[in-house]
C-alpha cells in the first residue's frame, strides 16, 4: 500500500510539472493612462492590491539620488484624506498586510486583505497616487528613517557595501552605477519643491500599472476602479526613457576594500544583457548551474570537498537595460582569497571548456520549473508578475509563456554564455578584507 501511495504522488508530482499553471486575466486601460491588469481568483476569499510605477533608481537626477527610494518611504505619510501615520492602520484594522520596495528600474506598493475589504486598497493606492501630502514634516521624518536604513542595512553590516562598490566600477555613465538606497548628502541637500517636483512626474496613472489578483467580481470590481481611479488626471510632464548605453568595460577592473568584518570575501560582477533576452536565461541557469543548491558545482567544490569557503553564490541581477551577473564568497578559516578566487576559476573554466551533463542539465530545468510555478503561490505575486511582464515587456502574457523561453536553453547555451560573458576583460573583482589587515 505505502509503494502505491508513493507511486500515485509522483505521478501527481510530475503531472503538475508537466502541465504549467495556466493564469487568467484581464487588462484595459483608462482614460488617464493608467493600465489595469485583473486576475479572478474565487478560490479563497483573499485579494492582492498593488500599484507598480515605472520609476527606479536610473530616473533620478545625478545630484538627487535615493529620491525613488525615499517616496517609497515618504507615501506612507499620509494624504489629504488620510492622516499622518494611519495607512497602517487602516490595513491592520481590517486585518490586511502591505509594504513597498524599490528597484533600479520601479516602484511597487501593495495591500493583501480579505476580499471584503478590496475597496478599503482601492481607496488608499487611489489616494497615495492623487492626494499625497508632500510637506516639510513628512520629508524630515522620512530622512531619519532612510538614514537609519542605510545604517543598518549597508554602513553596519559586514559586506553591506558590496553591492554598491561592484556598481560604481561596472557602471561609469548609466544610473545604474548607484543603488537605490541613493545619496544621503543629496537627500539633506533636497528641497520640497524638488520632492513635489518628482511625485507630480513620476506618481501619475499613465506611468502606472493597477494589477489586481483574488477574489473579486470582475464586473464590479470594473466599476469600483473606474470610481476611484478614472478621476485622476494623466500627468503632463514628458517621462523620458532611460537611453544611456554602457560601453564595453574592456579591461578587468580590481579593487580591494576594506570593512568591519572577520572573514575575507570574494565580489565579482560580470557585464551581462538586459532581462528578457535569450542570453539572459542562458546565464540564469548558468548560475543555478553554479551555485544553486546543496549539489550545484560551486557550493560542492568550494565548501563541501575543499572547504574554502563558506559560503558561495551566484545569481544574475535583473534589470531592465543590460545589467550584472555575480559571483560571491566568504572564506573559511584561514584560505587565501586568491586560492579561493582561483578555485572557483576552475570551475566556470570547466563549463566554457566541457559541456554539462544530461543529469545536471534536467535538474536545472526542473528547478526552473519549480521556482516558476512557486510564483504562483500567491495572489500578490500573481499580481506583482503581471504587472512586471507588462511593465518591461509590453506582454503580461509572458506570465503564462516565460517558462518556455527558460526550456529552449540548451547545454550548448549554457557553455556559449559562459565563454562569452564570463571573461576576464568583462567583470568587476573585488576583495573585501578586515579593516585591521590595512
Amino acid at each position: 500500500m505505502k509503494n502505491i501511495f508513493l507511486i500515485s504522488a509522483l505521478f501527481i508530482w510530475t503531472n503538475f510539472f508537466s502541465q504549467s499553471p495556466q493564469i487568467k486575466f484581464e487588462e484595459y486601460e483608462l482614460e488617464n493612462g493608467l493600465h489595469v491588469i485583473l486576475h479572478e481568483d474565487r478560490s479563497t476569499p483573499i485579494v492582492g492590491v498593488s500599484v507598480m510605477y515605472h520609476v527606479g533608481a536610473k530616473n533620478e537626477d545625478t545630484n538627487r539620488t535615493g529620491f525613488a527610494h525615499f517616496f517609497e518611504h515618504l507615501l506612507f505619510e499620509g494624504t489629504e484624506n488620510i492622516k499622518r501615520g494611519e495607512f497602517f492602520k487602516y490595513i491592520e484594522n481590517a486585518g490586511g498586510k502591505n509594504n513597498a520596495n524599490t528597484s533600479k528600474d520601479r516602484t511597487f506598493y501593495y495591500e493583501v486583505l480579505p476580499s471584503n475589504q478590496l475597496e478599503l486598497g482601492l481607496w488608499l493606492e487611489s489616494e497615495r497616487m492623487l492626494h499625497a501630502v508632500i510637506d516639510q514634516e513628512g520629508i524630515d521624518t522620512q530622512r531619519e528613517v532612510v538614514k537609519e536604513e542605510k545604517r543598518l542595512r549597508v554602513d553596519n553590516k559586514p559586506y553591506g557595501s558590496w553591492l554598491g562598490e561592484i556598481s560604481k566600477r561596472a557602471y561609469t555613465e548609466h544610473p545604474y552605477r548607484w543603488l537605490p538606497i541613493g545619496s544621503m548628502d543629496h537627500l539633506n541637500a533636497a528641497k520640497k519643491e524638488e520632492f513635489l517636483a518628482f511625485y507630480n512626474k513620476f506618481y501619475v496613472p499613465n506611468n502606472a500599472v493597477l494589477s489586481i489578483a483574488g477574489d473579486f467580481d470582475t464586473k464590479e470590481l470594473k466599476k469600483q476602479i473606474k470610481s476611484y481611479f478614472g478621476p485622476i488626471p494623466k500627468g503632463e510632464m514628458e517621462i523620458p526613457t532611460v537611453t544611456i548605453v554602457e560601453p564595453p568595460l574592456a579591461k578587468e577592473v580590481r579593487d580591494t576594500i576594506y570593512d568591519n568584518i572577520q572573514l575575507p570575501g570574494l565580489f565579482q560582477a560580470y557585464r551581462i544583457p538586459k532581462q528578457g533576452t535569450s542570453d539572459f536565461y542562458a546565464l540564469s541557469m548558468l548560475s543555478d548551474l553554479l551555485s544553486g543548491g546543496e549539489s550545484s558545482r560551486l557550493t560542492k567544490k568550494c565548501v563541501q570537498d575543499s572547504e574554502k569557503a563558506m559560503y558561495v553564490g551566484s545569481f544574475p541581477y535583473p534589470t531592465e537595460d543590460a545589467g550584472l551577473s555575480l559571483v560571491f564568497a566568504i572564506v573559511n578559516g584561514q584560505t587565501k582569497l586568491e586560492d579561493l578566487e582561483a578555485e572557483i576559476q576552475a570551475e566556470i573554466e570547466k563549463v566554457k571548456n566541457e559541456l554539462i551533463s544530461e543529469n545536471e542539465y534536467q535538474k536545472l530545468r526542473n528547478t526552473i520549473e519549480s521556482d516558476y510555478v512557486y510564483n504562483f503561490t500567491s495572489m500578490i505575486g500573481i499580481a506583482e508578475n503581471l504587472a512586471n511582464y507588462h511593465m518591461y515587456f509590453g506582454d503580461a502574457n509572458l506570465i503564462n509563456t516565460e517558462l518556455e523561453r527558460y526550456l529552449k536553453v540548451t547545454k550548448e547555451d549554457i557553455q556559449r554564455v559562459a565563454k562569452k560573458y564570463f571573461v576576464k576583460e568583462n567583470r568587476v573583482v573585488l576583495y573585501y578584507l578586515p579593516k585591521e589587515e590595512n
